[in-house]
């Protein structure tokens, strides 16, 4: 065990200790700190029975539960870990600051303590499965990888098994990065288009969030880069460590696609044949994901990985095929840029269920793609009319219509797409907004398509 651990856990011992949110990701801190001597007190938004037996467990180890509307109010720890979604400068907060709490989070001092190299993504688009595929290169190499941030396991709770010949990999939204103080070793931005804007100020906001995750590097870190994004490739230039760009379109970046291959340094690496999932996205994915990890793994990793990975659940997972129809759940599309992105992997008519919450973006560049690929439109939940605008303003512009149903639920609109589908045609849910309106996620929100979609 590091000194650093030992002194963190001398110091939260007999603490007074507050943590925001009491969710799967919270879960393993909360036992955590309360395993190693602190007096925890847990808050959120939910009451006692909708947390269920999670509830009941935490009462059980002694620990306070502060539930319901009025959760953030007299947060009275010394120490609190706030939910990565609640801003650091929300009202309860600065009260808690005011009267002499430090605020932190789960990610902030897993940082701090954690003994392995980091290695972090960032991004708009493509995180979740740039993430993956550095973890399962860097596993397939025979190295001892940890994956986390948001997704795989919470890690503060695992920090004393790690050693510094190991490896973590962390998908970090805006919401994490917003914060922190640290940097990773390795720091890998896929891209950055507008998104939550519910959440930051502005756009810009959203930005600095983005770069701090190069923002504590030194020249010992590595920055890897997307030129054909303007945001990203106007990082390069502030990059402290070493630099690895990737392109599609400009030849002299370390990383570069033709069009059928991917070369590193003029050296091919991978043929995109070889790619299993599908999307000219997912050959940026590979090329970020190349860029983390090259100088780690043997080159024969590379196109072991691509042969035998076939995506991540919720990214156009392929849920059935039914009357010469495909099912694909592709919920992870929070945004409108993923929709499209999405919509260009298929070449074959498209049915597609839309709608969710708004996240306060732009929704104007949903119309074109979406008149391109899809052959009706079956619109669901908040953002229903915001989608259906953009459509119709596309629809005028070009004097093409499409059907447009609008549905109140997932079963309706599950079944209004069977019946709109063709042998040959796709069925795809790409919300082009977030869960929050009917689910407490994308995965529940997929969860419930393919289950709907697996009973017709």
């Amino acid at each position: 065990m590091t000194d650093k651990i030992n002194a963190f856990k001398n110091n939260i011992k007999d603490k007074k200790v507050s943590v925001i949110g009491i969710g799967v990701s919270n879960r393993p801190l909360i036992h955590f700190l309360a395993e190693n001597g602190a007096v925890v007190t847990a808050h959120d938004k939910k009451t006692e029975q909708e947390l269920g037996d999670a509830a009941q467990e935490l009462i059980q180890k002694g620990i306070r539960l502060v539930l319901g509307e009025d959760y953030l109010n007299g947060i009275d720890g010394e120490i609190v870990f706030k939910t990565p979604g609640l801003r650091f400068d929300h009202p309860a907060l600065t009260r808690a600051r005011q009267n002499g709490a430090h605020i932190t989070s789960e990610m902030e001092v897993f940082f701090e303590l954690c003994p392995a190299s980091i290695i972090a993504v960032t991004g708009s688009d493509g995180k979740t499965t740039t993430t993956t595929l550095i973890y399962k290169m860097l596993s397939e190499a025979g190295l001892k990888t940890y994956l986390g941030g948001n997704i795989g396991t919470p890690l503060l709770s695992r920090v004393e098994e790690m050693k510094e010949s190991d490896y973590v990999v962390l998908e970090l939204s805006s919401f994490q990065l917003h914060t922190m103080k640290t940097s990773p070793q390795v720091a890998v931005v896929t891209n950055i288009t507008p998104n939550h804007l519910d959440y930051h100020k502005d756009y810009a906001e959203y930005i600095e969030a983005k770069k701090n995750i190069l923002s504590f590097q030194n020249q010992d870190g590595t920055a890897v880069l997307n030129l054909d994004n303007e945001v990203t490739a106007g990082l390069v230039k502030e990059a402290k460590g070493r630099v690895m760009t990737f392109s599609k379109k400009h030849v002299s970046a370390d990383i570069y696609f033709d069009g059928t291959d991917i070369f590193v340094s003029g050296k091919k690496v991978l043929a995109a044949r070889d790619i299993q999932i599908p999307g000219q996205h997912n050959v940026e994915n590979y090329m970020a994901a190349i860029g983390a990890v090259y100088t780690l793994v043997p080159e024969e990793v590379i196109p072991i990985v691509a042969k035998t990975f076939g995506g991540v659940e919720h990214r156009i997972e392929l849920v059935r095929e039914l009357g010469g129809v495909k099912y694909y759940n592709s919920s992870i599309d929070s945004s409108p840029n993923r929709t499209k992105n999405t919509l260009n992997v298929f070449s074959q008519p498209v049915v597609l269920i839309a709608g969710g919450k708004d996240k306060g973006i732009p929704y104007d560049e949903i119309g074109k793609p979406i008149l391109d690929h899809v052959k009706t439109l079956i619109l669901i939940g908040a953002t229903s009319q915001v989608i259906y605008s953009a459509v119709k303003a596309e629809m005028d512009r070009q004097n093409k219509k499409i059907p447009v149903f609008f549905e109140t639920d997932y079963e309706a609109a599950v079944r209004r797409a069977k019946d709109a589908a063709a042998p040959g045609d796709v069925v795809l849910l790409s919300n082009a907004s977030t869960s929050f309106d009917m689910f407490r996620n994308f995965e529940e929100r997929g969860n419930l398509f393919k289950e709907l979609v697996n009973r017709l």
